[in-house]
């Protein structure tokens, strides 16, 4: 119910943000709007502004919305109100009515990001855990436990990192940008530091998901070494593990932090599923105990990782990030930039084949992720709107023909030529464009399915 509620929720929110940012300018303009609807199908809900003549419907079906104006190319136009229809407005009103939309979704992310950068989020500090083995992170020499200071394309960009969540999204850019990126690292804050390299731009970036950090190394921050909840039942409950155990060898292999720990505890299945047992020492109440203990196996995908049935690792240390009104709203701007840009590249990567079609999400991820995020807290579910209103935006300045942008790419025409797009090819580039639309959301559907089902 969350996920439906949360769903329903994100988009009705950014649509009437959206549709009410053609409503406000077209009004604005001199344009009379006749019918402002957020949602499609039966309506819910209708009412008129005193001394309006907008309509305004909620309707049953949140998957989009609209604003109807008076347009001769619609309906016969009565003479006294031709001046009002918005076929007859200049060619600056009608570009500005039709950006105002997308526009209005990208002013709405700046918004939201603002108000989490105001308010405040509690953040892991920027630690790092123990790297993948073979991954780029512990070829560059990172351990473990190493403080990121600063981080940039090389010693002369290099800027403060706030947090660990800072950093991921930095490295998240770097990569799929395929650019290197320099860190400067200490093993305390404030410690003596050096300058590690990582070599990103060697990365073979397809898919923006989990295993980029798997590559990178980079998976999460520190935390230390010791059990969480223990459920009955499982190998750590047979072993005799009890919670606020630290753990401090496996098979004589020193264990640095939970990260080194849960690797060490999935690497112990074989390849066929088969599981061996492990030689743990912790320390218990000032005591040191050894303990045996039989992972069990578990497939995931198409490789046998072994499971505890246990909380491994502590929560990371975290810290305050919050930002004054001014600050907030720079890196608000800054973000919603920065998000919009990442999203135009891996558009135009997937076009030419440097990154895979999987990346494409359509609603049943949107909606999966808006539950989770919303049960996380309203800091999180803030977050996401912010990101949906960002891919909103940029989507719909896209030069298709059946979406905002592909009108602004027919003003285009018109400001250069000095004469509209004919009627024929109107429709011609509209069919075109419909089925380029359908075939998107047809691919994103595809790989909404194959996420949720594997």
């Amino acid at each position: 119910m969350l996920t439906l509620v949360a769903f329903v929720v994100a988009l009705g929110l950014l649509i009437a943000v959206h549709e009410y940012g053609h409503y406000r300018v077209a009004v604005a303009c001199g344009v009379k709007v006749l019918r402002f609807s957020v949602g499609f199908g039966k309506p819910l809900l209708t009412w008129h502004k005193k001394g309006s003549p907008t309509e305004f419907v909620l309707c049953a079906l949140p998957l989009g919305g609209y604003v109807r104006m008076l347009d001769e190319r619609e309906a016969p136009v009565d003479a006294a109100e031709r001046h009002l229809a918005f076929n007859t407005q200049p060619l600056r009103s009608r570009a500005a009515i039709v950006a105002a939309g997308p526009a209005a979704n990208l002013l709405l992310a700046v918004l939201l990001y603002a108000v989490v950068n105001w308010s405040g989020v509690e953040e892991p500090k920027p630690v790092l855990a123990s790297p993948t083995v073979g991954s780029l992170a512990a070829g560059a020499g990172l351990r473990g436990g190493e403080w990121v200071s600063q981080a940039g394309a090389d010693e002369d960009s290099l800027t403060d990192v706030g947090s660990f969540e800072d950093l991921r999204w930095r490295l998240t850019q770097a990569a799929l940008s395929s650019e290197d990126m320099t860190l400067r690292v200490s093993n305390q804050e404030g410690g003596v530091s050096r300058s590690v390299l990582l070599p990103l731009a060697q990365l073979d970036v397809r898919e923006a998901d989990a295993t980029l950090f798997q590559k990178i190394g980079i998976t999460g921050p520190w935390t230390q070494p010791v059990m969480g909840e223990v459920m009955a039942g499982g190998a750590a409950a047979a072993a005799g593990l009890q919670a606020g155990d630290t753990v401090r060898s496996v098979d004589g292999a020193a264990v640095s932090d939970g990260q080194r720990l849960r690797a060490l505890i999935r690497a112990s299945t074989g390849a066929a599923g088969e599981a061996r047992e492990q030689q743990w020492v912790v320390e218990r109440k000032g005591q040191t105990v050894h303990l045996t203990v039989k992972p069990i196996p578990e497939l995931q995908g198409d490789v046998w990782v072994g499971r505890i049935g246990a909380y491994v690792g502590a929560a990371p240390e975290m810290m305050t990030v919050r930002h004054g009104p001014v600050d907030g709203l720079l890196k608000g701007v800054v973000r919603t930039w920065e998000v919009s840009w990442l999203t135009l590249k891996m558009m135009g990567r997937m076009l030419i084949g440097e990154a895979s079609i999987k990346n494409l999400s359509g609603p049943l991820t949107i909606a999966d992720y808006a539950g989770k995020s919303a049960s996380l807290g309203i800091t999180s579910y803030i977050l996401f709107l912010a990101l949906i209103s960002v891919s909103l935006g940029v989507l719909n300045l896209l030069p298709l023909p059946v979406l905002d942008g592909g009108h602004l790419m027919y003003y285009l025409w018109e400001g250069v030529t000095g004469r509209s797009v004919s009627d024929v090819w109107m429709e011609r580039l509209q069919r075109g464009g419909v089925v380029v639309l359908m075939a998107l959301m047809s691919v994103a559907l595809f790989n909404d399915v194959a996420r949720l089902a594997g």
